[in-house]
């Protein structure tokens, strides 16, 4: 029934379909026009279409015309024509949806459709890829046409300087990697004036290999860390120990990736670390938690964490394989201890752990953005996570010509030798015909395997994983050669298609760069055409021979745990309606099937008289695989989701502080906030000491008194004010304002009131900062330890919740605190006068004496060119250098302040060594 509807009515993604195909026809009825201007005046439509927007039209009505004029550019500038699916594929993305489109469809060249469609508001466009040479190729290779058409293109890639991200910001286009867009919002909510910072806002993103990008990476956040102390003894004492344990000394859980130490291994661990001496009393006081932290770190490193699979070690470094891609994430570190676990492991350098400075998921960034849209070959599988988490709606766009492509179904061997075996075979046979093959693998160490096996068959091929990162484009362009054999590992955004009989591009580059080397010269133009002509002409022999062959043949050497990974691999094949095959070899030895079906389905073939060096293909075989597949995609999408829930708490405090800030930044003056955040401070210590329905007798005025010294540095008779008869605490906070007030004016008519706003604007931004990233912190240690609520009925989530909201008024309360104890702290220090000729004497707060109910006035200065504050008192330990850091005055604490610098920090008082071991150690000898 549900068949016979679907042929008459159409299925609900041809319902959506059709209404794009009318507004094509009236593209192409456009295009004779276009083809009649000038390029001038194809240039000026731009300028054409600008005005037209400012007059009141839409983008929408817009679209038919802008549309053809971009076709026409891509013609005349990179000799590329919109193909009808394309212009439908442009209508999809400026929609704000996702275009599921094939391999070798053309998604670059779709993008520019939308882009320069949405840039004409000239609030920028940001094409969002998954590494840095596609955002340089797509920006060098699209900017043709952009530029053509008048528009500005940026590149966001690693290690640009600011002023170049400012500039590719402020480009009607830019693009660049997911990693960069994101880390860049980060970095500039930690600016301290607007002109610092680099984004403009997040208008429109078109993002590229968006299932790679929105669901494969979103399992991580983005996070800007700064370094700790260095614990490299500890990781190397405690990794030393982990290979000495048994195997029923811990628990290992493939299937939801954990291990745990069982009794018998955590009580070898804490006799080893009392015999290493680093253990005092139990393993499990509170304070060897962090033993127990690093133990489980340990264990993590060398029974989860495999060489060659999840990382390699290269130059010496523990490097990250991105486990859909296959290539090195350069940059990226695991949190908490993990990386370093590894690399003690690995014997590498141990870098210092590092603490979060600000972070955020790449679900909560890309909503960010008025509009989000995205395309890649392979987002159906994921269709109910985007709608759910992104409200993005998957378009699935029929290919250009007909697929020709064979898909066959799974051949299932009992062991990996035997497959290894079978797959050789299968290798030699298509090599000694022509066909071009491409071998599909999981890890690094896969294929590292079978090319030890070609090399014994004495077969010829290439091999492209992480280790051979920087010819990617070489290997993949040659994959299409007839008799071409490649190993890859995984191919999920590659970005380079595979074309049979080669890429000419890529080639023509190559020929013409060693031509050019023999004769010691540039070519001259008749001898480029000649070597154009010529290479053109080999390709299309080989293309002949290649698809005489059969075309591409994709053969994957085990399931992945994402099926769109498997159909990734499939679509390098058959691109364009060439013929192709793909095939999967898989036994119950791979991890896939070992992990979730090796019994059952070895029990299955046993039963059938399946011999290890025979295999079994069966539509059943397929299915349940797919099936493992599909119960593992929607495992990960609880897991995302589930860190989302969380990550959502904490965007919405992220939200409100980022804005506050951004407030700050903008505002000339902030001492309105200021005076409330005094304000506040007094009544919070007034109704803390002297509560309202309290008997006077029950006040605590001495504990006001001292107080106000601390904070405020003012000392005011509030005991003989309590001891007025009928006095109220109203009146006490009245009068502490009155006499605070008093002191602050006083300071600005010494420091200059210009100077004042500049150093409360400044001080205000630090504060948060620092608050800020102590939050951040808590909320780590919080979220680590909150899923234990649950053995006690209680809903994690909500007990996170609850626990956040505390936490973050905390910090609000922290940061008003702090704010006014370090202004009305500030003093002028005037230099020496030999030093007066070198530099301006800074504003300090001095090692002060007792507090007067009014400080004597001291002549102005004019501060010096750095603040640094520490999350207590006002004063950071950071290097005085930093030029990174904000200008404006220094400021120094004073030592009666110094006891509520945490046990851990550097010493406020500049020594370099721990407050513990310095003036910490000293106050406890006092006591």
């Amino acid at each position: 029934m549900f068949s016979v509807a679907r042929k008459i009515f159409g299925s609900a993604n041809d319902r959506k379909l059709k209404p794009l195909r009318a507004r094509v026809n009236r593209i192409n009825a456009l295009e004779p026009m276009m083809e009649a201007l000038s390029d001038s005046a194809l240039k000026g439509k731009t300028a054409e279409f600008r005005k037209r927007l400012a007059d009141g039209a839409t983008l929408d009505s817009l679209l038919e015309e802008a549309f053809a004029v971009t076709r026409e550019a891509a013609r005349r500038a990179t000799g590329m024509r919109h193909f009808d699916v394309q212009l439908m594929g442009g209508m999809i993305l400026h929609s704000g949806a996702i275009a599921e489109m094939r391999t070798g469809e053309g998604k670059t060249l779709v993008a520019t459709l939308a882009a320069y469609l949405n840039a004409l508001e000239g609030k920028g466009v940001h094409v969002v890829t998954v590494n840095d040479y596609l955002a340089k190729r797509d920006a060098e290779w699209m900017g043709q046409i952009y530029g053509f058409l008048g528009m500005t293109t940026g590149i966001i890639v690693h290690g640009i300087t600011d002023e170049e991200r400012k500039a590719a910001y402020a480009s009607d286009i830019t693009y660049g990697t997911n990693n960069e867009f994101g880390f860049d919002y980060l970095r500039d909510n930690m600016k301290y004036s607007l002109d610092q910072m680099a984004q403009r806002g997040h208008h429109f993103a078109i993002v590229d290999e968006v299932d790679s990008i929105l669901i494969d990476e979103a399992r991580t956040p983005l996070i800007i860390s700064g370094p700790t102390d260095d614990r490299s003894d500890l990781y190397i004492k405690i990794d030393a120990m982990i290979p000495r344990l048994e195997e029923d000394d811990y628990e290992l859980d493939e299937k939801q990736r954990s291990v745990t130490y069982a009794e018998g291994g955590m009580e070898k661990i804490e006799t080893w670390l009392e015999e290493e001496g680093l253990l005092e009393g139990s393993l499990w006081e509170p304070h060897n938690i962090t033993l127990v932290h690093h133990a489980n770190q340990a264990l993590r490193a060398h029974k989860l964490y495999a060489r060659d699979k999840d990382y390699i070690v290269k130059g010496g470094e523990v490097m990250l394989i991105d486990e859909f891609t296959g290539r090195m994430m350069e940059g990226r570190r695991l949190s908490e201890g993990l990386h370093q676990a590894i690399e003690a492991k690995e014997r590498t350098d141990i870098k210092p752990e590092n603490q979060t400075l600000a972070s955020i998921t790449f679900q909560n960034y890309f909503r960010l953005y008025d509009k989000l849209s995205g395309m890649t070959g392979t987002a159906l599988t994921e269709a109910d996570e985007f709608a759910d988490i992104y409200k993005l709606e998957v378009i699935d766009l029929p290919t250009n010509k007909p697929i020709q492509r064979i898909d066959e179904d799974d051949v299932v061997y009992r062991t990996a030798k035997a497959k290894y075996a079978e797959i050789v075979k299968e290798v030699r046979e298509c090599h000694a015909k022509g066909q071009p093959i491409l071998l599909g693998t999981a890890s690094i160490e896969k294929s590292e395997i079978l090319d030890n096996l070609l090399t014994a068959a004495k077969i010829p091929h290439k091999v492209l994983n992480a280790r051979h990162h920087e010819q990617e484009a070489l290997i993949v362009a040659d994959a299409g050669v007839p008799g071409a054999v490649t190993v890859a590992t995984n191919m999920a955004g590659r970005g380079t298609d595979i074309q049979l009989g080669g890429n000419f591009d890529l080639r023509f580059e190559q020929e013409k760069d060693k031509k050019e080397a023999e004769l010691g010269r540039e070519l001259t133009e008749g001898e480029a055409s000649l070597l154009t002509s010529q290479i053109k002409a080999d390709i299309e022999v080989k293309k002949k021979r290649a698809l005489d062959a059969g075309g591409l043949y994709v053969l994957g050497t085990e399931r992945h745990e994402s099926r769109r990974i498997d159909n990734q691999l499939r679509g390098r094949t058959g691109r364009q309606g060439d013929p192709g095959k793909s095939k999967f070899y898989i036994s119950i030895e791979d991890d896939l099937m070992r992990i979730f079906a090796a019994e059952r389905m070895d029990a299955v073939m046993r039963r059938l008289g399946i011999k290890e060096d025979e295999g079994i293909t069966h539509p059943w075989m397929n299915k349940a695989m797919e099936t493992s597949q599909r119960k593992i995609e929607q495992r990960n999408f609880e897991i995302r989701k589930n860190v989302l829930k969380y990550d959502d708490v904490i965007n919405d405090q992220r939200k409100a502080i980022f804005e506050q800030r951004m407030e700050f930044m903008r505002a000339e003056d902030v001492s309105d906030v200021i005076v409330e955040m005094r304000e506040h401070v007094i009544d919070a210590l007034v109704a803390r000491t002297m509560p309202e329905k309290a008997y006077a007798e029950q006040w605590d005025v001495a504990g006001l008194r001292e107080a106000l010294r601390n904070e405020f540095a003012i000392d005011l008779p509030v005991d003989e004010w309590a001891a007025e008869e009928g006095v109220a605490n109203k009146e006490v906070v009245q009068r502490i304002r009155d006499a605070v007030d008093k002191v602050y004016e006083a300071i600005t008519t010494t420091v200059g009131a210009d100077q004042m706003h500049r150093i409360e604007k400044q001080i205000l931004l630090q504060v948060l900062d620092m608050r800020w990233r102590e939050h951040l912190q808590l909320i780590d240690q919080l979220r680590s330890v909150i899923h234990l609520r649950s053995y006690g009925q209680r809903d994690p989530l909500n007990e996170f919740k609850s626990e956040a909201f505390n936490l973050f008024h905390n910090l609000l309360e922290e940061l008003r605190a702090t704010v006014t104890r370090s202004l009305m702290h500030v003093r002028v220090q005037q230099a020496p006068p030999e030093q007066a000729q070198q530099r301006p004497a800074p504003a300090q707060m001095p090692q002060r004496p007792a507090p007067a109910q009014m400080p004597a006035p001291q002549p102005p200065q004019v501060p010096a060119h750095e603040t640094h504050l520490d999350p207590d008192t006002g004063v950071n330990e950071m290097d005085p250098a930093d030029t990174s850091r904000p200008p404006g005055p220094e400021l120094q604490q004073a030592e009666d302040d110094w006891s509520n610098t945490p046990r851990n920090s550097p010493c406020p008082c500049g020594s370099g060594k721990k407050y513990k071991h310095c003036h910490g150690a000293l106050s406890t000898q006092r006591v």
